[in-house]
This record gives C-alpha cells, sequence and structure tokens, in this order.
C-alpha cells in the first residue's frame, strides 16, 4: 500500500478537484453550442446549475469569428478552442482562491517544467479538443492535485455524459452520475490478452503516426479490438470502470494522465506514466491494464516495441 503524509489534506484536495472540474464541465457544456452552433454538445444544464462563468475583462459573446474560435499548437490538426483557455483560466481562478499558494501547471497557460516539493495542480480544461469541435460527445475537464510528481486526489468529468471519476491515492476509485451517489471502481477480471478491449491514441505529427499505426496494425490481431475515442483521460477511466481492459498511447503530458492515471490505479490498474517533468514531445508510453492481464500485456508491448519511446 502507498501511504500519503498525514500533513498532505488528500481529502481536501480530493474536494477541490471535484467542484473545480464540474465548474468547469458546466462552462464547457455551455460554450459548445454557442462557439460552434447546436449539435451533439452534452447534456443540457440543469435548473439549478451554477451562473455562466465569463472572463474577468470580458463577457462571454456568441459571435465569435471562426479565427478567434479556433487556432492551433504543435501542427494544423492540434487545434485550442477559446473555450480551452477560457476553461482553464477558470480554473486557476478557482484553485488560487481555494489554495494560493500551490503551484498550477495547465495545458494551455503552461507552469513550470521543474516538480516542485509541494502541491501542484495540473490541468486539461478539455481533454479531447477535436471531438468537442465536431459534435462527438467525448471530452472531459481534468484536475489532479499532485505532491512530488505523485497524484494524490483527482477527478475528471465527462462533459457529455454528466459522470464524475474521482481518486485518491490509497483511498480507491469512484464514479459518480451527478446525483451524489458514488459507485466504487474496479478493473474487469479479464485474464486473457486475446480477449482484452484495448484503447489508445495517436498524435499529431505524421511521424509518429506513422509509427503508432504499424504497433496498431502488429497489436489489432492479437487482441479483442481496439478503440480510440479520443481523449486519454477518459480512456484510463475507461480502464478504472471496466469499460476498456487496457489503454496505452505514446507522447501523453502530464495534464493528460495525472488524474486519469490515479484513478486507473487505485481501481487496481496497473499504471505507468511518464516522467512527471516530461511533456508530449519526448513521446513516452502511459499504461493503464487490467491486472490479470498485466504480465501478458506488457510483454506484448515489448515484443512489439511498444514500450520505448516515440519522439
Amino acid at each position: 500500500m502507498v501511504y500519503v503524509e498525514q500533513t498532505i489534506p488528500v481529502d481536501e484536495l480530493a474536494a477541490i478537484a471535484v467542484d473545480v472540474a464540474q465548474e468547469a464541465a458546466a462552462h464547457v457544456r455551455r460554450r459548445r453550442p454557442e462557439l460552434f452552433g447546436p449539435g451533439l454538445s452534452g447534456t443540457a444544464p440543469s435548473a439549478d446549475a451554477p451562473p455562466a462563468w465569463t472572463e474577468p475583462t470580458e463577457a462571454a459573446a456568441s459571435t465569435e469569428s471562426a479565427e478567434a474560435v479556433v487556432s492551433t499548437k504543435s501542427t494544423e490538426t492540434d487545434p485550442v478552442t477559446v473555450a480551452d483557455t477560457e476553461t482553464e483560466r477558470l480554473v486557476r481562478e478557482r484553485l488560487r482562491r481555494a489554495r494560493p499558494d500551490d503551484d498550477i501547471l495547465g495545458e494551455e497557460d503552461g507552469g513550470t517544467r521543474a516538480v516542485p516539493s509541494g502541491v501542484r495542480w495540473v490541468v486539461d480544461p478539455i481533454d479531447g479538443t477535436v471531438n468537442f469541435m465536431y459534435g462527438i460527445p467525448a471530452y472531459a475537464v481534468s484536475v489532479a492535485a499532485q505532491v512530488g510528481g505523485r497524484s494524490v486526489a483527482g477527478a475528471v468529468v465527462d462533459v457529455a455524459r454528466g459522470i464524475v471519476y474521482g481518486a485518491t491515492r490509497g483511498g480507491g476509485a469512484w464514479m459518480s452520475d451527478g446525483t451524489g451517489a458514488r459507485t466504487e471502481l474496479r478493473c474487469n477480471p479479464v485474464e486473457r490478452t486475446e480477449l482484452a478491449l484495448v484503447a489508445t491514441g495517436f498524435g499529431y505529427a505524421a511521424g509518429r503516426r506513422r509509427a503508432q499505426g504499424r504497433i496498431v496494425a502488429e497489436l489489432l490481431p492479437r487482441v479483442r479490438d481496439i478503440r480510440r475515442v479520443g481523449a486519454a483521460a477518459l480512456d484510463l477511466c475507461m480502464v478504472a470502470s471496466g469499460a476498456v481492459d487496457a489503454h496505452y498511447e505514446h507522447g501523453l503530458s502530464p495534464w493528460d494522465w495525472a488524474a486519469g492515471g490515479l484513478i486507473a490505479a487505485e481501481a487496481g490498474a496497473v499504471v505507468i506514466t511518464p516522467p512527471p517533468d516530461s511533456r508530449a514531445d519526448e513521446g513516452h508510453v502511459t499504461v493503464a491494464v487490467a491486472p490479470g492481464i498485466a504480465d501478458e500485456f506488457l510483454a506484448l508491448l515489448d515484443e512489439l516495441g511498444a514500450r520505448e519511446p516515440i519522439a
């Protein structure tokens, strides 16, 4: 068993993560139809939903130009929307209000690469931005608290389905449909890799995609099937809930795995994550796999060269 120092208020950090992630998810849910029009924008906000959050210096508007709504990052196929940046600012504001002395690392507004000794919040405002843009209902808000580079509390909110996943280190993992009732999460009791449903994802650079495609081509005949959801945080939570049996992906950054990796581990998965100071361009692999097939699945990845970095 992994123990957390008693001076770290893990339950408090977990409660903050859940509250902030849920508020951020509500903002994302409201903004999608404003930015992209009607479509599969997720569940409608309830009558008692919190009031809409707006930028401190500019009101949310429904008339943004296409150029203002979407820009790109690493490649032309790697988008970021105004909702990503708005939502991260919301999260940072709420975290600073609750824990003003903590560090924050976010996908959009960054943070120090060095791992602090105290609490660091790791934030992905919208994991699955391409899905968000296209109206595919598989995108999430991820908020985790780390100490010394290890996640100790985290929450992932499936925005479209309104499902909250959470965990604390040593305290187990759970999911909730938003009513307050929590269901404990445990991985599937699968025992044969050939029967495993495996989730994965792909990078945005063409060279990495080619290498990842070769691995998938060799892996596919040796497992039940492959799923590509398009949001790593949800993939990791799906391992925890038993919706898939394993997940592997190259090139994730800490905000992609910080909360979901903890949730999967606390549900019993064998989890391998990149170094906490790494970034996507280094190409390290992230793995989460149900314990009954962990040895066999990891050996298969080794056989395929899939545990080596893909830069």
